[in-house]
């Protein structure tokens, strides 16, 4: 009877038990050898040559494997691509914002100038109140809105927070002044001040249309989703590492000592 794993007397051809060995180091490729099918695998390597060729050039796949360069394609969302603004629409937002900021000027001027005095009108509605207050209240308006206009031009919001105030207050001024003017209780010059702010209140919803808040989507439009989301942290996983087989796949079980006659 003789010891063909540890003599060596087959040494291109693999003897019987080979397959089992390999099935075990390929395993231990894997990092899923035990201590017990190490040793005995280490053992039969030391009278196998063809086994240790063949581990070898599978460890040297197994190098190639998962060393190799993986190119990893970068997609860019639709939601993205229509958020970000073009060339043609950055230059309308620009612009945009010019007029916005020239409007505010003007209409903050024009309030400084009623606090001032230098203003005159008859656009009052007295109702226990001293016309002097009215017209201070006015002003602040003014200087308010101006202010208003300035800020969402120097920002690089779209201001549509501002939006729900302003429809308001256009909404009202219209109302009240195009009473005043039917009763010649306002005078033509005053009424025509009133044109700043609703300008400016146009270029404020238009700006707020060409440039959607953060995150939003282009053109002011709504994805549909729910109201509310729930997170859960999860358990952080390591990367499996790649599985390589060369042989057949079963149970890898190295059976030391298995002799052939």
């Amino acid at each position: 009877m003789a010891d063909w794993n540890s003599t060596g007397l087959v040494t291109d051809y693999p003897c019987v038990g080979c397959d089992e060995f390999r099935e075990a180091l390929s395993a231990r490729l894997d990092g899923e050898d035990g201590p017990a099918e190490r040793a005995a695998t280490d053992a039969h390597l030391a009278g196998c040559a063809a086994c240790r060729r063949w581990f070898d050039a599978a460890a040297q796949v197994t190098r190639m494997v998962r060393t190799s360069v993986v190119t990893h394609e970068v997609r860019v969302g639709d939601e993205v691509l229509d958020a970000a603004p073009g060339r043609g629409r950055a230059r309308v937002i620009a612009a945009v914002r010019v007029a916005l900021g020239a409007l505010g000027v003007v209409q903050f001027l024009l309030g400084a100038a009623q606090i001032g005095g230098f203003a005159a009108g008859r656009h009052l509605h007295t109702f226990g109140v001293g016309p002097d207050h009215l017209w201070h209240e006015s002003a602040a308006w003014n200087v308010a809105i101006g202010a208003g206009f300035a800020w969402i031009a120097l920002t690089k919001g779209p201001g549509s927070g501002l939006i729900p105030t302003l429809t308001a207050f256009v909404a009202a001024l219209s109302l009240l002044t195009a009473s005043d003017v039917i009763a010649g209780r306002v005078d033509l010059d005053r009424v025509l001040s009133h044109a700043f702010v609703l300008v400016g209140y146009v270029l404020v919803v238009l700006l707020s249309r060409l440039q959607p808040a953060r995150g939003g989507p282009a053109g002011g439009q709504r994805t549909p989703g729910p109201a509310w989301r729930a997170h859960f942290d999860e358990p952080e996983q390591s990367p499996a590492r790649p599985a390589l087989r060369l042989v057949r796949d079963r149970p890898a079980q190295a059976r030391a000592g298995r002799r052939a006659a």
